[in-house]
């Protein structure tokens, strides 16, 4: 498959969670249109988007909203478990371990850690803590898929060179830092920063 670009893939769950609401509706069928209208899209960009995955709806028709769920599952990878570490037991962390949107999608949490030491050992939103130090041996046993990087911005290089030494090949990172990796591991940052400012763009530039 050639490289899809992650704004299609962030339409894909957009597409996805219109969807999951016409099921809750008991709508069987949806056109390109709709999921447009409802997806701050043109409905050229949502036959485009499909298209790279294959034949999808019938001309006149539209689409079948339990097989283009269901295929958009299997194109995000939605129909297995993900199991997904936490390493930093703060805020973010705790705000993420809780959203109940992850165990639906498919993500488990399987581990939390910190370099805390007053924080090492202790019970923390139904895990308990474990020192970031035993990743690498943990990771033999536990095999997370993807792990989360809640931590600030001192050193979080060497927690990423730690990730990829346990061999996870996903990495969400929140700290706002310029990080590297090796091919064959994905990294994605969010910046919360960088949305807020887009967001200031947007009221400053308004019509």
């Amino acid at each position: 498959m050639k490289r899809i670009a992650d704004s299609t893939v962030r339409r894909l769950s957009i597409y996805l969670r219109y969807l999951e609401e016409l099921t809750a509706r008991h709508i069987a069928t949806t056109s390109s249109d709709e999921l447009a209208k409802h997806s701050g899209t043109t409905p050229a960009q949502v036959r485009k988007d499909l298209s790279f995955f294959g034949s999808f709806g019938k001309r006149g028709l539209g689409y079948s909203v339990a097989e283009l769920s269901g295929r958009i599952r299997e194109i995000l990878g939605l129909g297995r478990e993900w199991r997904v570490v936490i390493i930093g037991a703060g805020k973010i962390g705790s705000a993420l371990s809780t959203y109940r949107g992850f165990n639906q999608r498919g993500f488990t949490i399987a581990a939390v850690y910190d370099a805390d030491p007053q924080k090492i050992g202790r019970r923390w939103d139904g895990h308990v803590v474990r020192d970031v130090a035993e990743l690498e041996r943990d990771a033999v046993a536990d095999a997370p898929d993807i792990a989360v990087l809640a931590i600030p911005a001192d050193n979080v290089q060497d927690e990423v060179d730690r990730i990829v030494r346990a061999g996870i090949k996903a990495i969400l990172n929140f700290a706002p830092a310029r990080l590297d990796v090796p091919p064959g591991v994905t990294l994605k940052t969010v910046n919360m920063a960088m949305e807020l400012e887009g967001l200031s763009f947007a009221l400053t530039n308004r019509d």
